[in-house]
């Protein structure tokens, strides 16, 4: 079990990124295994925000690109969405306690990582270092991972 980090499904959407093939590479990777993957809201509509922005893509998705996008992912029977369980503000908690520094953007990375937490999954497929700064997870870069 693993989460998917907006980051990958940028490069994954974005012919124009560097990254681009091998992101998509594993991306209909992850979307044809039985081993269940997650998503969450948040990345889905950081994703959503990012792609469809004149100003980050030089070519930006219309919504309805971008929402098609993420529609093909959802089509992975192995796909799911962390949600908040009811211990939500107690693993927030400790959390925020356990870990010094959780400000301004890294806010919405350790929202991702109390989701992961709290639900049981350690690994994250991302290029953002930040992850790097939750012990408890296992971030993996899908760029310089062997092939």
């Amino acid at each position: 079990m693993f989460v998917v980090d907006t980051n990958v499904l940028i490069y994954g959407a974005d012919k124009d990124c560097p990254e681009h093939i091998r992101c998509r590479e594993l991306l209909m990777l992850f979307r044809a295994q039985k081993i269940p993957w997650y998503l969450t809201w948040g990345i889905v509509y950081e994703f959503l925000r990012v792609v469809t922005h004149p100003r980050v893509l030089s070519r930006p998705f219309t919504h309805e690109q971008a929402w098609a996008f993420i529609d093909s992912l959802f089509a992975s029977p192995s796909l799911g969405i962390l949600t908040e369980t009811d211990r939500h503000r107690h693993v927030a908690a400790d959390v925020f306690a356990e870990v010094s520094g959780i400000t301004g953007n890294l806010v919405f990375d350790a929202h991702t990582a109390i989701l992961m937490r709290e639900n049981g999954i350690r690994t994250i497929y991302t290029r953002d270092t930040d992850f790097n700064r939750f012990p408890f997870l296992d971030a993996v870069d899908p760029v310089t991972i062997n092939r």
